[in-house]
């Protein structure tokens, strides 16, 4: 695919969100990045564009500057972490449903990527209500009719250096990366390796639900 890439990025103020922003900026396949947030990212870049919006359950007073883009990378998300299911459901289900209703609205040919995680439950029965939860909105993603829809189901993802929204509890594990990538090499991911491999899977992957595995496979497509 030569066409370039126009992305629309949402949790950029998170730690994945952040990393695959980042990738966009330096990577030569991204035109341009409009990112959506609640509160200003502190980035300033040729390629970016940011909307400040306050909810993301109502997009219509900035539906006009959503148009022209073929990308979606879809990183926002809270942890299930002392959530009850209807709450969690609300911000993982439906505001994600909605944007993603919205943006196909105005750009029909667009490749949609969504966060999720290892464990998620596409059949939706699972007694963890994260990946119930999780598993729904996959599925329902897949039956918008975008161009493609890819689910991305990281598990450990390394962070990227002096970046700043890194996840504190990170300081606590980085130092085990290099026994993670050697034993299990299919359970780990560089932060970096799922931005490259969202910019990447823009251009078509024979799977729509990325395991590690496929991340960091796409991660090292030219």
């Amino acid at each position: 695919m030569n066409t370039p890439i126009r992305a629309i990025i949402t949790g950029v103020t998170g730690m994945v969100g952040e990393g695959v922003l980042h990738e966009c900026l330096l990577s030569p396949k991204v035109e341009a990045v409009l990112v959506i947030n609640r509160k200003p990212c502190g980035i300033t870049h040729p390629k970016l564009k940011e909307i400040i919006h306050a909810d993301f359950y109502n997009l219509s007073a900035i539906e006009n500057q959503l148009s022209g883009y073929n990308a979606c990378f879809f990183c926002l998300g809270v942890s299930s972490i002392g959530m009850k299911e209807p709450a969690y459901y609300k911000i993982t289900y439906t505001l994600t449903l909605h944007v993603a209703e919205t943006v196909y609205k105005l750009n029909p040919d667009m490749t949609f990527c969504y966060v999720s995680g290892r464990g998620t439950d596409s059949t939706e029965k699972d007694k963890i209500m994260w990946a119930r939860v999780k598993g729904k909105t996959e599925n329902d993603l897949f039956k918008l009719p975008f161009k493609q829809v890819f689910a991305f189901r990281p598990a450990y993802m390394h962070p990227t250096k002096d970046l700043k929204n890194t996840n504190k509890n990170y300081k606590y594990i980085t130092w085990m990366y290099p026994f993670f990538r050697k034993f299990f090499p299919d359970s780990v991911s560089t932060l970096s390796d799922v931005g490259l491999a969202m910019i990447n899977v823009v251009a078509g992957y024979d799977k729509k639900i990325l395991e590690v595995k496929d991340i960091n496979t796409l991660a090292k497509r030219a």
